[in-house]
């Protein structure tokens, strides 16, 4: 007599990083080869994958050439936000804001969903991490409660959230606060899992797209600072944002990852204040509020995010290496790993003795440098600091340094020293320009339109050079 087959329910394992599929449980995922990520999923009991296709209709084919209207914009009132969104929020567009938790993402939205509801705009929050009061009360310690009307609402189950806003009229964005907490009941696992986050973005966004409003999606980010839930989520949104920042720091950094309406290479910045959060209009002048221009081992950058001058301070600090071991390399701010290029470069190709000394750098006011133009900035702080003589506090110094030692161009030469001319300073240092004809140095000129002497430099012993000069005039005075 045949045995009866009992019909098991079918699991497979699901990596909350990439979105793979594994029909076991490993320890790391054979995709993006992360550890201890994936996840049990229940298969859904849906019988829609025995159910015929419908037969498909016919799409309209386009040329390429031809011209686009420009998608129209929903301004937020905030110039920060707006800025880094590449103008204003986007009809049915879905942007992802992810941050560490208590860094600011909930307050800056509040304040943004205000400022639309100024502008009569109807905007509907939804939490589904806080009640309605806690929003409120929120809300008043914000000053925004007595001249604006924002919708509120507390809800984590999505067939609900998707009910109310369809029935709803001339809604323009809804926040989601966060999609983390929201629920379908047509799946069996718990929120925040793999299948919950993707299953309950997707039929927001389908929904956003339909009816025509922009939809914010509030994201946790992992102790990597990446966002939690599958990667998949950040292809299926239209922009990705990072808010930045430290607790001990009044700054708060707003970054694009992802933007198909906008740059993103732009930042928006913010002081945390009292009363929410404070737009920046000048971030350079706060980086540089409390700067002591005569101590050694520091040197003004000047950088660019975006399309946004910004200059930062560079502190480094030598300390000899106490006992055997390796020397200490603590970074803040910058690539750590560029931090070692830049010591062997300038052991090996401008002879400072660098490899016994503890290294600490810091990028004061709490910015991280991602472009290479710092380089020339990290060994002026670096060549100040093992000679014991400061820079000149009236200086400023950008360019990119190679292995063999040579100072490399940098974009936007101009909008740097335009804004370090309009800050105060007087003198900079940064890399000679090298044609077919001519390669040797250019002498120190000054530019009549900005008013700012440059001493251009080729390689990386001109600026030992240059330092060792002041220390010798030092010496005779």
């Amino acid at each position: 007599m045949a045995k009866k087959q009992v019909k098991k329910p079918s699991h497979h394992y699901v990596c909350h990083v990439c979105g793979a599929v594994h029909a076991k449980w490993a320890g790391q995922c054979e995709a993006c080869h992360e550890w201890n990520t994936l996840q049990e999923t229940k298969e859904s009991s849906s019988v829609a994958s025995s159910l015929p296709i419908r037969a498909g209709r016919q799409i309209c084919l386009e040329k390429l050439e031809g011209e686009s209207p420009l998608p129209p914009r929903i301004c937020s009132g905030i110039a920060e936000l707006d800025r880094v969104l590449g103008g204003g929020f986007v009809p049915a567009s879905v942007v992802l804001l992810g941050g560490d938790p208590g860094i600011g993402k909930s307050t800056l939205l509040l304040q943004a969903m205000s400022q639309l509801a100024i502008q009569k705009k109807r905007v509907i929050y939804i939490s589904g991490e806080e009640a309605i009061e806690q929003i409120r009360l929120r809300a008043k310690r914000l000053g925004i409660v007595s001249h604006t009307q924002v919708e509120l609402a507390a809800s984590m189950n999505v067939a609900d959230i998707i009910a109310t806003l369809e029935s709803e009229p001339n809604i323009s964005v809804v926040v989601i606060d966060s999609i983390q907490t929201m629920w379908l009941e047509t799946l069996e696992s718990t929120p925040g899992t793999v299948s919950q986050v993707r299953a309950c973005a997707f039929e927001l966004i389908h929904t956003a797209k339909r009816c025509g409003f922009a939809l914010v999606l509030v994201g946790h980010v992992t102790k990597e600072g990446a966002l939690a839930g599958p990667r998949v989520l950040e292809h299926m949104v239209d922009a990705v944002l990072y808010f930045e920042g430290d607790r001990g720091h009044q700054f708060r950094i707003l970054r694009a990852a992802k933007n198909r309406y906008g740059a993103t290479d732009e930042i928006g910045v913010f002081s945390m204040t009292d009363r929410g959060l404070a737009e920046v209009d000048n971030p350079s002048a706060l980086f540089l509020a409390e700067r002591r221009g005569n101590i050694a081992g520091s040197a003004v950058f000047a950088g660019m995010e975006g399309t946004r001058p910004v200059l930062l301070e560079i502190q480094v600090l030598l300390a000899s290496k106490g006992g055997e071991g390796v020397p200490r390399r603590a970074v803040v701010g910058w690539d750590s790993g560029r931090l070692a290029m830049l010591l062997a470069v300038l052991e090996t190709r401008g002879g400072l003795k660098l490899s016994g000394m503890d290294v600490y750098l810091n990028v004061a006011g709490g910015l991280k440098i991602t472009e290479p133009a710092a380089d020339l900035a990290v060994a002026a702080s670096l060549i100040s600091s093992v000679t014991g003589v400061p820079t000149n506090p009236n200086e400023v110094y950008f360019g990119e340094i190679g292995l063999s030692g040579e100072i490399r161009q940098v974009p936007q030469e101009e909008l740097r020293l335009k804004e370090a001319a309009k800050l105060g300073f007087s003198k900079a240092v940064l890399p000679r320009k090298v044609t077919k004809t001519t390669r040797t140095n250019t002498p120190p000129r000054a530019l009549e339109d900005i008013g700012i002497i440059l001493h251009t430099i080729g390689h990386i012993t001109d600026l030992v050079a240059l330092k060792n000069n002041k220390t010798e005039n030092n010496k005779t005075a």
